[in-house]
C-alpha cells in the first residue's frame, strides 16, 4: 500500500539517575564518595533510505521510542547509555512538528538527521568531590528525553513531472519512455498513486513522476491530486499533458495552470513543457490549429509541442527538450545554493538567558540551562536543592528575584518543579 503521510509520536530515552554512594570496605576507613553517572538516553535519528519507497510501516507503529540510560552505581560504575533508534524513511521524505514547522528534509540516501535528543544522565556524587566538599550527597537526576508529535510527509525527488487533466496520457507516456509500467486504461483516475520511471535521454538518465489526474478544485482537496500535488513540488520541469480530444483545450490548460498556482507551494512559475498527446489520429491542420489556440495562453518562452506516446510522434524531440531544461534547471539551483552557502551564518549563544516573570503564587523562571539544572535536581534530597539555589545565585537569578520583590515564602516555578524562597 502507498502512503505519503502519516502522524507519529517520537520520545528520545531519559537519562540515567546519578548515584549517592559511599566507599564502604573493611580495613578502609572513611572511604570517599564513589557514585557513578548515569547512562545517556538514546537519540532518535531518522535516516533517509532508497530502500523505502512508502510511510505504510508507520500506519501501525505509531509510537517510536529509544532506549533510556540506565542509573549509576557504587564504585564509581556509570550506567550504560540508551542505544540510538535509527529509524529509516524514504528519500524525499519531510518531517514536521504539529505546528507545521520544519525539523528535517531528507533529499539524499543515508542522510541522518537527530530528530529527538536523548537526555543527559545525571551526576553521580563522586563527580561533585573538590578540596572544599570531600564528602557530597548531591547527585543528579538523568533528563528527560525530547518528546514531540509528528508530522511524516513523503514528496518523490523526480527530475520531470506529468500533470494534466484526468486520462489526458500521462501513464501511457510514461510507460513507453520509461521502466515503469503503471496501470492504463480508457476512463478518468486510473493513476490512484505516483508512479515513478527512469529514462534514458542521450546517456543521461531522468526520473520521471507520473502524479494522478488533477481537477479543477485539486488544489483545495477535490478529486484525488490534492494529496499528490507534493510530489511535483522537488522536480526540475513539469510537463503539461493536454488530450488533443478535448472540446475545450484552452480551458484544460488553464484548469491545471490555476491548480499549479494555487497549490500551497506556488508552482506556475516552473519550467513547463506543454504538449498536446493523442494526435497520431487527428489531421496535420487540426493539431496545427490546436497548437495555435494554445499558444497564445503560454507564459513567454513556454516550449509546446505535439506528441503521441502510441506511434512515438514528436517523443524523441520531447524528451530533448525536456533534457535540455532540466540541465539548465540544475545548474541554476547549484549556483543558488552555492551563492546561500557563502552568505556567513551569524548565531548568538541564548542557553544562559533566563526570563522571571510574576504569578499569583510567586514567580515562574525560564530559560534553557536553569530549566536543565532544575530537571536534573533530586528535591527530596536537600543537598541537592541547597546545589541548585547556589546555581540560581552564581546565575544572579536569585538577585533579579529580589529585585522584582520576591517575599519568603513565595513560589518559584522552573520548568515543572517548584521550590520555595
Amino acid at each position: 500500500m502507498f502512503v505519503d503521510k502519516v502522524k507519529v509520536s517520537v520520545r528520545a530515552g531519559d537519562g540515567g539517575d546519578g548515584a549517592v554512594s559511599f566507599r564502604h570496605e573493611k580495613f578502609i576507613d572513611k572511604g570517599g564518595p564513589d557514585g557513578g553517572d548515569g547512562g545517556d538516553g538514546g537519540d532518535v535519528v531518522f535516516e533517509a533510505s532508497l530502500s523505502q519507497n512508502t510511510l505504510a510501516s508507520f500506519r501501525f507503529q505509531k509510537q517510536i521510542v529509544a532506549e533510556s540510560g540506565q542509573a549509576g552505581a557504587k564504585r564509581k560504575k556509570h550506567g550504560r547509555s540508551g542505544k540510538d533508534l535509527i529509524v529509516k524513511v524514504p528519500v524525499g521524505t519531510v518531517v514536521n512538528s504539529q505546528d507545521s514547522s520544519l525539523l528535517a528534509d531528507l533529499t539524499h540516501n543515508k542522510q541522518r538527521v537527530i530528530i529527538a535528543h536523548g537526555g543527559k544522565g545525571g551526576f553521580g556524587n563522586a563527580h561533585f568531590t573538590s578540596s572544599t566538599r570531600q564528602a557530597p550527597r548531591v547527585a543528579e537526576k538523568g533528563e528527560k528525553g525530547d518528546e514531540m508529535d509528528l508530522v511524516l510527509e513523503l514528496k518523490m525527488i523526480a527530475d520531470v513531472g506529468l500533470v494534466g487533466l484526468p486520462n489526458a496520457g500521462k501513464s501511457t507516456l510514461l510507460s513507453v519512455v520509461s521502466n515503469a509500467r503503471p496501470e492504463i486504461a480508457n476512463y478518468p483516475f486510473t493513476t490512484i498513486t505516483p508512479n515513478l520511471g527512469v529514462t534514458d535521454i542521450d546517456k543521461t538518465a531522468l526520473l520521471f513522476a507520473d502524479i494522478p489526474g488533477l481537477i479543477e478544485g485539486a488544489s483545495e482537496g477535490k478529486g484525488l491530486g490534492d494529496e499528490f500535488l507534493r510530489h511535483v513540488e522537488r522536480t526540475e520541469v513539469l510537463v503539461h499533458l493536454i488530450d488533443a480530444y478535448q472540446n475545450n483545450i484552452a480551458e484544460a490548460y488553464q484548469t491545471i495552470r490555476d491548480e499549479l498556482k494555487a497549490y500551497k507551494t506556488d508552482m506556475s512559475g516552473k519550467p513547463q513543457i506543454v504538449a498536446l498527446s493523442k494526435v497520431d489520429g487527428l489531421d496535420e491542420e487540426i493539431v496545427r490549429d490546436r497548437l495555435q489556440e494554445l499558444k497564445p495562453l503560454l507564459p513567454k518562452g513556454t516550449k509546446l509541442m505535439a506528441i503521441s506516446s502510441k506511434s512515438g510522434q514528436g517523443l524523441k524531440e520531447l524528451l530533448r527538450e525536456i533534457k535540455k531544461q532540466v540541465m539548465v534547471a540544475k545548474q541554476q539551483t547549484k549556483a543558488a545554493d552555492e551563492s546561500d552557502a557563502a552568505i556567513p551564518v551569524l548565531t548568538i549563544k541564548t542557553d544562559d538567558a533566563w526570563k522571571i516573570e510574576k504569578i499569583a503564587t510567586g514567580y515562574t523562571v525560564s530559560g534553557r540551562k536553569i530549566e536543565r539544572f532544575a530537571m536534573r535536581t533530586d528535591f527530596d534530597n536537600y543537598h541537592s536543592v541547597a546545589r541548585l539555589r547556589d546555581i540560581m545565585k552564581k546565575m544572579g537569578i536569585m538577585h533579579g528575584l529580589v529585585r522584582q520583590g520576591i517575599e519568603p515564602g513565595d513560589k518559584i516555578v522552573i520548568g515543572e518543579q517548584t521550590i520555595e524562597y
